[in-house]
């Protein structure tokens, strides 16, 4: 097995990272549509007159709120994840003096335009 060169393994880890923002898109419009089904059922079915205490209402909605503080946390750590391979990824471009060595054929800026 022979070693890759830097070049190929950063260009590798970006396609790797392009392909899982193409994956969590999906998954992000998937969840869209599950949550106005959720939004929908909810507004018709969770009504004061669903429960016949307040405090099993509250405990219903907050069940809901829960599993959508997961996905929002999933979702961040998965996200801050990404961007570490980014970051990783301009920190060698900048330390190679830039355009990955010329492997996306030079010339390619990919740092902060300001």
């Amino acid at each position: 097995m022979r070693a890759l060169s830097r070049e190929t393994a950063y260009a590798r880890m970006l396609d790797a990272s392009a392909k899982m923002q193409w994956n969590v898109a999906m998954i992000l419009e998937a969840k869209a549509v599950e949550a106005e089904k959720v939004r929908s059922w909810l507004c018709n079915h969770v009504t004061p007159d669903a429960f016949t205490e307040q405090e099993e209402q509250l405990k219903e909605t907050l069940l809901v709120h829960e599993q959508l503080i997961e996905v929002i946390d999933g979702l961040t750590k998965l996200n801050q994840g990404m961007a570490n391979v980014l970051k990783a990824a301009l920190r060698h471009d900048q330390d190679s003096g830039g355009g990955f060595g010329g492997a996306f054929g030079g010339g390619f800026d990919i740092g902060d335009r300001d």
